[in-house]
C-alpha cells in the first residue's frame, strides 16, 4: 500500500480523556540491520517495505502505520495492512538522494472495533447502546480535528447519541466517508513506536554500474611513450561504445623514487622503470597532487568533464600508504610506525615484501591529525569534482576511521559513491558494507562451478545482508589473474563477462587485458601478471580481430535496455539436467530475462533447463517466445522443460528476452 499523508489535526480543545498507557506492542520490525546501528540502503525512486508484529491485548483491534522522513523533512506516514498472525506490512518511496529513517506506529483502533461489532448487532437496545458508545469514540475525533472536519463529525455524533429509529442508526453507523474522517482523526489509545531506523539513499549508480578500469601512462598512441590525461581523453569513445559508464584509474599522484620497484615487481628498478602507482608520494607532492607525467589539474578536470559529456564518470583511486619520499615522511614522521633500528616499517604480507610503500599508523599520538588529514583528501578530489572513489585495501585500516571518515563526507556530499576493494573474510568485509561503503568487491573472482555461483549468488541476493551489501563483481583485477583465466583461451573469458555482467547489476573489468585475453601469470601459482601494468608501460592493440568488444558492446547494451538487468533481488535460478550448464533469470515487471551458460570452456554442453514459470510471472501450458541477444535466434518454448546446446567457441551462453 502507496504512502499516505496523515494531516496534522489544527489546534483543538483537548478532550477530557486520560490517554492510555502504551500497551500496544511492535516487535520484529524488518528491514533493519542490527536494531538500526547500521542503515539499510536504496536508491532515488526504490520502496522500502517493511513488515512488522503488532498488537495488543486480547481481542483488541489495532491499527499500523510506517512513520519516515527523508533529510531535513517532516515525519509522514503510510498505513499498513494486516498479512494475517498479527504482522502488518507497509512501504513508502524515497524520492531523494541522502539520510532517512523510519519507525513503525501502533494503536488501538476503538473505532473499527466499534463498527465492526455495530454491524454483527441485531437486538434493537443493543444497538441503540452500541450507537450511543460509537457517539463518544466519534466525539473525541471531532475533539482532535479542524473546525471544518469538526463541523462534519459532531452531527454524525449527535445522531448517533439521540437517534430512535434502528434502520437509520444502522445507516448513519456504516457511513463510510465519515467513518475514514473519524477514524484519521482518532486518539492513538495505547500508542507504541518503535526506535527509528536509518536508510542511506544513493543515486541510480549505486545499485547499477558498469566498470572499466585502465591505466593512463598505458594510453599513448605509441609503444613505448609515456600516456597523459589527453590520452585517455582519446580513449574515452572507446570506452564509452563499449557501455560503461564508470572509467576506473588507479591512483594519479606522484610515484615514489626511493626504493622504487622495477618491472615485474623487481626488488631494484632500472633506468626508465615508471613504478607502482601504488607507492604515492614523492618531491612532486602527495596524495592531493598529480604525477607530472600525466599532465595537470586543469588536464584532470578537462577529462572529468569529458567523461561526463559522454554519459560516464572518472573513479579515482584512494590508497592511503605512502612511498617512502611522501612528503608526509618528513613533515608528520609520527604517523609511521618505527622498527627497532629506528627505520619506518615498509608493508608485508610475509612471504611479499613491498619496500616502496610505507602503511599509515593509525594509531599514532596524532591520529586526529592524520584521520583529518586523510578525510581531506577525499573532500580535495570531490572540489575537483570526482564522485566515486575505488579504496584501496580499506579492512587494513581501522572501522572506526571508516564509520567516521564516510559520515563525515556524506554529511555534505550525499553524492559520492565508495566501492570497498576489501578482498579479505567475509565478516571484515560486510563490517565495511555495513559502515558506508556504497558497493563492494566480492570472491566472484574465484567462484566457477555450478554450485559455488549458486550458493554464492543466492547468499548476495537472497538473504538479509542484501539490505546492506551491494555486490560488485570483476572477472578479473591488476592485482588478480584467476587461476581458471591463467593460460586460458578466450572462450574462458567470454564465460566469465556474461556471467559478471548478467548475474550483478555492478559489475566491471580491467582492460584492456580482459577483452584481449590476458593470460600469463607472472610464474607458477602466482595470481600476478607477467609484464604487470602496475610496474611498466603497455601498449595495447585495441583493434586485434580477436578482442572481446563486440560481445562486451552487446552484453552493455541489454543491461542498459532491460530494466531486469539493472538490480540484483530479482535473480532465480533454474534446474539444468547438466552440471556443465547453469540457468538463471532476472525479472523487473513484463521485463525478463533467462540467461544459460556453458560453464566448459573446451566442449559443447547440451541438456534440458526446467523453467521456474512461477519466478519468470509465465502461465503453464502457455507457450513463450525466447529471443537470443547474444546470436539473434528465437525459439518458441513450451512449459518449463527445454533443451540447449551450447558451443563455448563459438558462443557459450544464451541470454534470452522472453516475450
Amino acid at each position: 500500500m502507496k504512502a499516505a499523508v496523515r494531516q496534522e489535526a489544527a489546534a483543538a480543545p483537548a478532550a477530557a480523556h486520560e490517554p492510555a498507557p502504551a500497551f500496544a506492542v511492535v516487535e520484529e520490525v524488518s528491514p533493519q540491520v542490527e536494531g538500526g546501528r547500521f542503515a539499510i540502503k536504496r536508491v532515488v525512486g526504490e520502496d522500502v517495505v517493511v513488515t512488522a508484529a503488532c498488537y495488543a491485548h486480547g481481542h483488541e483491534v489495532v491499527r499500523c502505520v510506517v512513520r519516515y522522513r527523508g533529510p531535513g523533512g517532516a515525519w509522514r506516514e503510510a498505513p499498513m495492512e494486516p498479512l494475517g498472525n498479527d504482522l502488518w506490512r507497509g512501504e513508502f518511496t524515497v524520492d531523494r538522494v541522502g539520510p532517512w529513517e523510519y519507525s513503525v506506529a501502533c494503536w488501538v483502533d476503538h473505532l473499527t472495533e466499534w463498527r465492526d461489532g455495530f454491524a454483527r448487532r441485531v437486538d434493537a437496545d443493543d444497538i441503540r447502546l452500541a450507537a450511543r458508545v460509537g457517539a463518544e469514540l466519534i466525539a473525541r475525533s471531532a475533539a482532535l480535528c479542524s473546525r471544518d472536519d469538526c463541523e462534519r463529525l459532531e452531527p454524525w455524533s449527535r445522531i448517533l447519541r439521540e437517534e430512535h429509529d434502528l434502520e437509520r442508526l444502522r445507516l448513519t453507523a456504516m457511513d463510510e466517508t465519515l467513518f475514514q474522517l473519524a477514524l484519521a482523526n482518532a486518539p492513538r489509545d495505547g500508542l507504541s513506536a518503535s526506535p527509528a531506523y536509518p536508510v542511506t539513499v544513493d543515486r541510480e549508480r549505486a545499485r547499477f554500474s558498469t566498470w572499466y578500469e585502465l591505466f593512463p601512462r598505458s594510453c599513448a598512441s605509441k609503444a613505448g611513450v609515456h600516456g597523459t590525461f589527453a590520452d585517455v581523453d582519446e580513449r574515452l569513445d572507446y570506452v564509452a561504445s563499449m557501455g560503461f559508464d564508470v572509467l576506473y584509474l588507479p591512483p594519479i599522484h606522484p610515484i615514489g623514487r626511493e626504493k622504487r620497484k622495477g618491472k615485474n615487481n623487481a626488488t631494484v628498478a632500472q633506468e626508465g622503470d615508471v613504478g607502482s602507482p601504488w607507492a604515492i608520494g614523492s618531491k612532486e607532492g602527495g596524495h592531493s597532487a598529480i604525477l607530472p607525467e600525466l599532465g595537470t589539474l586543469n588536464d584532470f578536470k578537462h577529462l572529468l568533464m569529458a567523461a561526463r559529456a559522454r554519459g560516464m564518470e572518472i573513479a579515482m583511486d584512494i590508497a592511503f600508504q605512502c612511498a617512502p619520499d611522501h612528503p608526509w615522511v618528513t613533515e608528520h614522521p609520527g604517523w609511521f610506525r618505527k622498527r627497532p633500528d629506528g627505520s619506518i616499517q615498509y608493508a608485508e604480507n610475509p612471504p611479499k615484501k613491498y619496500q616502496d610503500i610505507y602503511p599509515l599508523d593509525f594509531d599514532s599520538s596524532d591520529w586526529r591529525g592524520l584521520w583529518s588529514a586523510l578525510r581531506d583528501v577525499f573532500l580535495f578530489w570531490i572540489e575537483q569534482g570526482v564522485c566515486i572513489f575505488r579504496v584501496d585495501n580499506p579492512h587494513t585500516k581501522p572501522f572506526a576511521f571508516w564509520e567516521w571518515c564516510i559520515a563525515a563526507i556524506k554529511r555534505d556530499h550525499p553524492e559520492v559513491l565508495f566501492l570497498s576493494e576489501a578482498f579479505t573474510r567475509p565478516h571484515v568485509m560486510h563490517r565495511l558494507a555495513r559502515l558506508g561503503f556504497t558497493q563492494s568487491y566480492t570472491y566472484y573472482t574465484w567462484r566457477t562451478s555450478k554450485q559455488e555461483i549458486i550458493e554464492y549468488f543466492t547468499e548476495l541476493t537472497q538473504s538479509a545482508s542484501r539490505e546492506y551489501f551491494r555486490p560488485n563483481c570483476w572477472p578479473n583485477t591488476p592485482d588478480i589473474l584467476p587461476y581458471h583465466l591463467q593460460n586460458a583461451g578466450l572462450a574462458m573469458f567470454r564465460i566469465r563477462l556474461v556471467l559478471a555482467a548478467t548475474l550483478a547489476a555492478n559489475y566491471g573489468m580491467y582492460g584492456p587485458a580482459f577483452e584481449l585475453g590476458e593470460n600469463r601469470p607472472r610464474e607458477p601459482g602466482s595470481e600476478e601478471y607477467l609484464d604487470s601494468e602496475k610496474y611498466q608501460l603497455r601498449h595495447w592493440d585495441l583493434q586485434r580481430p580477436d578482442s572481446l568488444a563486440p560481445l562486451i558492446t552487446r552484453l552493455n547494451r541489454l543491461r542498459r535496455e532491460h530494466p531486469a538487468m539493472q538490480s540484483d533481488w530479482s535473480l532465480a535460478f533454474h534446474a539444468t539436467d547438466n552440471d556443465a550448464l547453469i540457468a538463471y533469470s532476472k525479472r523487473q515487471g513484463d521485463d525478463r530475462v533467462l540467461v544459460v551458460v556453458n560453464l566448459d570452456p573446451h566442449h559443447i554442453q547440451s541438456g534440458f533447463v526446467t523453467v521456474d514459470l512461477a519466478a519468470l510471472g509465465l502461465d503453464v501450458g502457455v507457450a513463450y517466445e525466447v529471443r537470443d541477444a547474444l546470436g539473434g535466434t528465437s525459439y518458441t518454448w513450451y512449459g518449463g522443460r527445454n533443451f540447449v546446446s551450447l558451443d563455448p567457441q563459438r558462443a557459450p551462453a544464451h541470454v534470452f528476452t522472453l516475450a
